[in-house]
């Protein structure tokens, strides 16, 4: 890589590797077709992204937190809080522990062993010569 390029970056992030994270991570994103900010004068992409870098069009900090997000493979969601359950009165309470008090609820019941006997009865489906095409 150009000398002067990375000595010019070095002011803008401190930390030599935390600049070449930086610096590849946004070469990739142009490599992949993201818009660059400074004309390419015939450089390659890692090159332009440290031309970019010393130009300071990016903020380092933000950088940092494309590259972080770009690297997770699970991204928690905020969902919302659950709503509260009513609590249940005293008669719901009663059916629910004798099933056979109320007709309105059913309850299947299954052991492992059937479970199990249900589960080796599966078979995969058979594969058609238009899905194997």
């Amino acid at each position: 890589m150009a000398r002067v390029t990375v000595e010019d970056c070095i002011d803008k992030v401190e930390n030599r590797f935390d600049l070449v994270l930086l610096a590849s991570h946004r070469a990739r994103l142009i490599s992949s077709g993201a818009p660059i900010t400074i004309d390419r004068d015939n450089d390659k992409n890692p090159v332009v992204a440290l031309r970019e870098i010393a130009d300071e069009r990016f903020a380092p900090e933000d950088m940092r937190e494309d590259l972080i997000h770009s690297l997770q493979k699970h991204v928690e969601v905020d969902e919302p809080e659950p709503e509260a359950v009513p609590a249940m009165t005293p008669s719901a309470s009663k059916n629910l522990a004798d099933p056979e008090a109320s007709p309105d609820i059913q309850f299947d019941r299954m052991t492992e062993e059937d479970l199990l006997r249900g589960l080796e009865g599966l078979v995969p489906p058979v594969e058609t010569e238009e899905e194997g095409e």
